[in-house]
């Protein structure tokens, strides 16, 4: 049963108004507080007076009223209806006409209350007052109001927000609601103290409050505040970002300590749309924000809401998929150019979800990056790779070699080269293949921004003796002083290169040919990815690349098909053996 404050408790028991606070308790009005005024006019003491109540209106009802009552009763405590009646109870020897009204209440802790405000009619001295005339006489009242900032607080909001946004729309203007947040608040306090934390809390609500002088401003939970404000078809949210701006600019600058100041997510009230539903568009622009300091404000857009809930199932998902197997792994052909063999494959992630169908790698790959649990599903690849080779001489497959996609952040968080080395004992393997079969693709964005640590495992991936490739090599992050740095077996050239042959005169064919004479002179073998027509092969050819990747030759497809295929007369098309790929390496390197 819900519990009241003393302080608020003493301001609603002391109350000359007529109501009762019922709560929804296991489907029955259950009373939870009662107002002197509603005392007085019964005549029950304070004391027995929720027993009063407890043993029911209905029974002091006058039977003509109690069918009608007891369904409007039962709709409003559903918060399925309205409850604004007259009815006739009997108070002490006669039957008084009674006008009840009554609204659910949201309380601090989020629970609901059922007001209801009775008002003798037949005593003619007695003035009618509605439930939003009480409101309106206790809006100053704690239950209303922020201790700290002396702002409006959630109830307020939850009361009058949309109120607010009717009366912009009425001037012609669009409601919009800010969710503003102080950026480390947190870490203020620890450093300043809480009292310094309220002063920045007050400070804050100021400085928005200046520039929004119009606008109705909330003080949110914790370092929140809200504030729905107007925006016009001239300037859109403009007016409102530079607003934001300078009250951040304001904050920064008067703090008795140093803060990072606010950030805030915008969101148009639309048409009817209820401010708490524009609040909670508002809450995820914010995250969209994340920790860019260069940001202070991002607007609500439907397709990024959509793409922060696509992240948020991969992430809470990801585990179970692992586990259950919805993420398997396809292999794409990798084509030797002079003599159409696959020289090997690479392992590639495919989400297949029960509930969504296909998940993009687009979506998922970034979304594990960004909460730092790609990691997971590296070392998940590599496993599978290595429990394949054991189906692949089952069902005498060659064993040609694999390649998996590594990130710099693997590294960060296990030891990769000792994890492969454990899953390749653990499946025992080297009675199959050495540990050449197996290929680290890592890509060159990833190298450039690694430190020396990331260095040193790349050295170790070599010192184990499995091979390393440098993925998307072109794609806009390209420094060649990377192969000072690192030993790469194969340079991977990104497919943008090739897709765009012929853009700016033909660079990315100048810069395709040089590239293939310095990896062969550095001793790194190439492959082109991304080849989808003849013409694009025939400029490979002519550039004299090694290897070649894309839809031209092969299409990414799972394992089970490629068996499917065999048992059924198909082909896998010819593969390399060691021995033919070590001499066709060496035959390209002496050319």
């Amino acid at each position: 049963m819900y519990t009241f404050s003393d302080e608020m408790r003493r301001s609603y028991e002391g109350s000359p108004l007529s109501f009762v606070y019922y709560q929804n308790i296991d489907g029955t009005a259950v009373p939870v507080l009662a107002s002197d005024g509603f005392c007085k006019n019964t005549g029950i003491d304070r004391s027995h007076v929720l027993e009063w109540l407890s043993a029911g209106l209905f029974e002091r009802m006058h039977p003509d009223d109690v069918g009608t009552m007891k369904r409007i009763s039962n709709d409003f405590l559903l918060q399925k209806g309205t409850y604004d009646v007259l009815f006739h109870c009997r108070l002490g020897s006669h039957y008084h006409i009674i006008h009840g009204s009554g609204k659910w209440h949201t309380m601090p802790d989020g629970t609901e209350l059922a007001v209801i405000q009775y008002m003798d009619v037949t005593k003619a001295h007695e003035r009618m007052m509605s439930v939003e005339e009480i409101y309106d006489l206790n809006r100053r009242d704690v239950f209303y109001t922020d201790s700290i900032t002396g702002l409006p607080n959630l109830n307020y909001l939850h009361e009058y927000g949309n109120e607010k946004a009717r009366v912009i729309r009425s001037e012609g203007k669009k409601p919009t609601v800010v969710f503003i947040d102080i950026f480390s608040m947190q870490s203020y306090n620890y450093q300043y103290g809480v009292r310094e934390g309220d002063e920045l809390l007050r400070l804050t609500g100021q400085e928005i409050k200046a520039q929004f002088p119009d606008s109705l401003l909330i003080r949110g939970a914790n370092d929140h505040f809200i504030l729905i404000t107007e925006q016009d078809s001239q300037s859109g949210v403009g007016k409102i970002a530079v607003g934001i701006e300078q009250a951040d600019d304001n904050i920064r600058r008067r703090a008795n300590g140093v803060t990072s100041g606010i950030r805030c997510g915008i969101c148009a009230v639309d048409g009817e749309m209820d401010v708490r539903d524009a609040l909670d568009h508002a809450r995820h622009a914010l995250r969209r924000i994340n920790k860019d300091m260069t940001k202070t404000w991002a607007v609500f857009s439907q397709e990024a809401d959509n793409r922060y809930w696509r992240e948020r199932y991969v992430i809470e998902h990801f585990d179970r998929a692992i586990e259950e197997g919805w993420i398997r792994i396809y292999y794409q052909g990798i084509t030797r150019v002079k003599t159409g063999s696959v020289s090997s494959f690479e392992a590639l992630a495919r989400w297949m979800d029960p509930v969504r169908g296909m998940i993009s790698p687009g979506d998922f790959i970034p979304a594990l990056q960004e909460y730092h649990q790609l990691y997971k599903l590296d070392i998940y690849m590599f496993e599978q790779v290595c429990r394949d080779v054991l189906v692949r001489m089952e069902h005498n497959l060659p064993l040609t070699p694999v390649s998996v996609n590594f990130s710099r952040q693997d590294f960060d968080h296990v030891d990769v080269v000792g994890k492969m080395n454990e899953l390749y004992a653990k499946y025992d393997l080297d009675r199959f293949v050495d540990k050449s079969f197996f290929i680290v693709e890592i890509t060159e964005q990833d190298l450039a921004a690694g430190a020396e640590h990331l260095e040193q495992q790349m050295h170790k991936i070599h010192e184990n003796g499995y091979r390393l490739w440098l993925d998307d090599f072109g794609s806009g992050y390209s420094a060649i002083n990377m192969f000072s740095r690192f030993s790469f077996d194969l340079v991977k050239f990104d497919m943008e290169l090739l897709r765009h042959l012929d853009d700016n005169g033909g660079a990315n064919r100048v810069i395709l040919r040089e590239m293939m004479n310095i990896s062969k002179q550095l001793g790194a073998h190439t492959l082109i990815e991304g080849v989808e027509t003849q013409e694009q092969l025939d400029f490979v050819q002519e550039i004299d690349c090694e290897l070649v990747q894309g839809y031209y030759y092969y299409k990414p497809e799972p394992l089970e098909e490629i068996l499917y295929r065999t048992g059924h007369g198909g082909k896998v098309g010819p593969c390399e053996t060691k021995e033919e790929r070590e001499a066709l390496e060496a035959e390209w390197m002496e050319s």
